[in-house]
């Protein structure tokens, strides 16, 4: 467990208090201590917030870079694999003819690629239900309900 406590504000050092001393306390005593209790909370809470967006931040910029690394050692993997390839196929139809058919071999797999792309990008339909919900704000502000339906 991640201890919060260096990056929270102060806490509120409480004195207790007798019932009959605080049946003394005023109205608006009362509501000042009320406010500033909510005030601490709310500081505290927003620190916590604060503290713990950092440290998943943090956590996401090592991931990404590990995903990145990764990204590399597959290219250089993907790389060294064609050249093992053009250099086996060079064998039996030499290195101009085993190089424009380890090509060929990748571009039939960016048209593939893109294709499924293609594909996939026509059934994006975008925000639909956001966008039907925004429309309906300014009606339900004003009280004009029935007419979002």
């Amino acid at each position: 467990m991640t201890d919060y406590a260096d990056q929270a504000p102060p806490r509120r050092q409480y004195q207790d208090e007798t019932e009959a001393a605080a049946g003394n306390k005023s109205i608006g005593d009362a509501i000042g201590d009320v406010t500033r209790d909510m005030s601490v909370l709310v500081q505290q809470e927003l620190a916590l917030a604060k503290a713990e967006a950092r440290q998943s931040a943090s956590r996401a910029g090592q991931t990404a870079g590990m995903f990145a690394g990764a990204a590399v050692a597959l290219f250089l993997f993907v790389v060294f694999l064609s050249l093992g390839l053009w250099v086996a196929i060079s064998d039996n139809t030499g290195p101009g003819w085993g190089a424009v058919i380890v090509a060929a071999i990748w571009l039939v797999a960016a048209a593939v690629l893109f294709l499924v792309a293609r594909a996939q990008m026509k059934k994006i339909s975008g925000l639909t239900q956001t966008t039907e919900t925004v429309r309906q704000v300014p009606n339900a502000l004003k009280g004009h309900e029935e007419r979002n339906r």
